[in-house]
């Protein structure tokens, strides 16, 4: 049996980030581009943690942390290495991650349509908030 390896993500990997969303990730964000993820992993080395296995990327899970919340982006797994604990795994380093730099409580943020995402999050333990709505506004063209 194979082990997976959960890590950081390095700067050289952003092109195969990029690419592994295309095909694992639901939705694109304003930010899914080589300088926001770049930027993302310049400012917080720690917060981009990646599933390895045999070398291929096969997960990744974005533990963003400002200092007051503990917020939860971008866990996706390839399709075809899904129901193999690995979201599971990469979770887990997440919230080990928000508890040693005194978080209290991980916030996803999960696309609404996205009922397989929804089942996933509530098998880690994540429950629905339906009393806040997340309002946006780009700040570039």
């Amino acid at each position: 049996m194979t082990t997976i390896k959960i890590r950081t993500a390095h700067p050289a990997e952003v092109p195969d980030l990029l690419t592994f969303w295309s095909k694992a990730a639901e939705g694109t964000s304003i930010t899914d581009d080589e300088a926001g993820v770049s930027r993302l992993i310049e400012r917080d080395p720690e917060a981009l943690i990646v599933a390895e296995l045999d070398g291929l990327l096969v997960g990744t899970v974005i533990a963003g942390w400002d200092g007051w919340r503990a917020s939860l982006y971008r866990l996706a797994v390839l399709p075809s290495h899904r129901r193999q604990g690995i979201s599971k795994a990469l979770l887990a380093a997440a919230e080990q991650r928000f508890v040693a730099v005194g978080g209290r409580r991980g916030d996803a943020m999960v696309l609404e349509d996205n009922e397989r995402a929804h089942h996933a999050w509530s098998t880690a333990g994540y429950e629905r908030e339906d009393r806040w709505r997340r309002w946006t506004k780009p700040l570039t063209s």
